[in-house]
């Protein structure tokens, strides 16, 4: 059985990667405590305790993320009549497709393809729907959609087992094709998000003191 990119280090590795974008370099954007900026359903002038409420939820939407990209692989086989399991690869847990690429290449590049589609569709529904919404779980789900995506066309885009390497061998497109196309998705809908005055301040994090962008030493 091959080996195809539903992988969990990945998704952890683009986890990460989210961290990394969505808090940035530490640069204070505004220090005043009595501030009242509004950051989704909160204000910077909050207790710390609202603060660490609301990363506790954004980190569960950005969670949810994840297992829908994890999921999608795995229902796509499934529906597909195939037996996916999970086992490990060179000692990482890693989720097996059960199908085999050489018999059935369309079948595998479906399977790979699922992740970054769902992510996609989750965030375009979010997007395009009306609802008030910009809270914490929404902006955590599309953070993730967002970051998984772009962790699969740099630093993840030729892994052996790399959704977009996978797609690549799987069809007649080339990964810098494929990078272009889930990328370019992405990164439109992270141009719609800065657009949209109810994802103000998406890329920073309030604190007791005011805006910061980064980490605290």
């Amino acid at each position: 059985m091959k080996k195809l990119s539903s992988r969990v280090s990945g998704a952890m590795c683009s986890a990460l990667l989210g961290l990394i974008l969505f808090c940035g370099i530490p640069l204070i954007a505004a220090a005043q405590s009595e501030s009242t900026i509004p950051y989704g359903r909160y204000s910077i002038g909050e207790s710390a305790s609202s603060t660490d409420n609301y990363w506790r939820r954004f980190a569960f939407g950005f969670g949810t993320s994840i297992l829908a990209h994890e999921s999608a692989h795995v229902l796509s086989s499934l529906l597909m009549g195939f037996h996916p399991h999970v086992g490990l690869d060179r000692g990482r847990p890693t989720i097996f497709s059960g199908i085999d690429s050489q018999k059935y290449p369309h079948k595998q590049f479906i399977f790979s393809a699922a992740g970054l589609t769902t992510q996609s569709i989750i965030n375009e529904a979010i997007l395009d729907l009306p609802h008030t919404g910009g809270g914490p779980i929404e902006r955590g789900i599309l953070a993730g959609g967002i970051a998984t995506t772009l962790f699969y066309i740099t630093i993840g885009r030729n892994g052996a087992v790399s959704d977009i390497a996978f797609m690549s061998r799987t069809s007649s497109l080339s990964k810098t094709q494929l990078s272009l196309i889930f990328g370019g998705l992405s990164a439109i809908q992270a141009f719609r998000i800065l657009r949209n005055p109810k994802y103000d301040h998406f890329f920073v994090r309030p604190t007791e003191s005011g805006l910061l962008l980064g980490f605290d030493y």
